[in-house]
């Protein structure tokens, strides 16, 4: 299988997405959303940043 998102909901009734690797780890989780429709959409605006984003190391505090 190929990576993929998933989204669900929690025991507080709200939205949620976990991005999974191929291999079925979860890579990346978000927050909660209010309803299923919130959750697609950041979903879409992960996918949208991710392409175009640049990799940088943290600076120490």
């Amino acid at each position: 299988m190929s990576a993929h998102f998933e989204i669900y909901e929690d025991k507080a009734h709200q939205w949620r997405f976990r991005l999974k690797a191929g291999n079925g780890e979860i890579v990346a989780s978000g927050e909660a959303y209010p309803t299923k429709a919130n959750a697609e959409r950041g979903c879409e605006a992960v996918k949208r940043a991710a392409a175009e984003a640049d990799i940088v190391e943290a600076k120490a505090a």
